[in-house]
C-alpha cells in the first residue's frame, strides 16, 4: 500500500535539488538515501541526497541532475510503500489509515459520525468527522477532546467542548 509522506515544492539551486513540504511523522525513514518514493502516476524516484537546508528538507533524485529538470517536479506528491501492517514506533501515534472510517462518539457512547479524514496543520491534526445531518464537523485532535482510539473496536471516543457539536442535539 502506498501512503503520501509529501509534495515536491521548488528547485534550489542548479544541481537537481528540490526542497519539500513533509506529510509524514518519518521523514528519515520515508526520505533515506537509497530509497525510492513514487509519483501518483507511479514514476519511481530514487533519493540520492537527503538534507536539511534552514529546516527545510531538500532532496535530490538519480537521473533528476538539474534545475530545469528539478523544475518539472515541483507540486508532486510523493508516496512511499508501505506494509498494511506497519504500526507507528509510538503506541500513542496513528498512521492516517487506522483511524479513517472509525466511528467517532461521545463519551456515553452516543455516536457522533464517522472519521473520513485527517488534516495535518502546525499546531495540532483535526479529525474530519461526518455527521449524517450536520455534515463535516473538524475535531482537534488532542488528548483533552480525543480522550481515546480504540483501534481494535474501530472507534474514536471525543469529549467535545462547548459549541463544536452543540446543535446536533437541537
Amino acid at each position: 500500500m502506498r501512503v503520501v509522506v509529501g509534495r515536491i515544492g521548488k528547485a534550489h539551486g542548479i544541481r537537481g535539488d528540490v526542497t519539500v513540504e513533509v506529510r509524514t511523522d518519518e521523514p528519515d525513514r520515508r526520505f533515506a538515501v537509497g530509497s525510492t518514493v513514487f509519483t501518483p502516476d507511479n514514476a519511481a524516484l530514487v533519493i540520492e541526497d537527503a538534507r536539511d537546508h534552514s529546516g527545510v528538507l531538500l532532496l535530490r533524485f538519480r537521473d533528476i541532475d538539474d534545475r530545469t529538470a528539478a523544475e518539472s517536479l515541483r507540486g508532486l506528491l510523493l508516496e512511499s510503500e508501505v506494509d498494511p501492517g506497519e504500526l507507528p514506533e509510538d503506541d500513542d501515534e496513528y498512521y492516517d489509515r487506522q483511524l479513517i472510517g472509525l466511528a467517532a462518539v461521545r463519551v456515553n457512547g452516543e455516536s457522533l459520525g464517522t472519521i473520513t479524514d485527517v488534516i495535518h496543520l502546525p499546531g495540532h491534526d483535526l479529525l474530519a468527522v461526518m455527521h449524517e445531518t450536520r455534515g463535516e464537523v473538524l475535531v482537534p485532535f488532542v488528548h483533552e477532546i480525543v480522550t481515546e482510539v480504540d483501534l481494535l473496536n474501530a472507534s474514536v471516543t471525543i469529549d467535545p467542548p462547548g459549541g463544536l457539536f452543540e446543535d446536533l442535539d437541537a
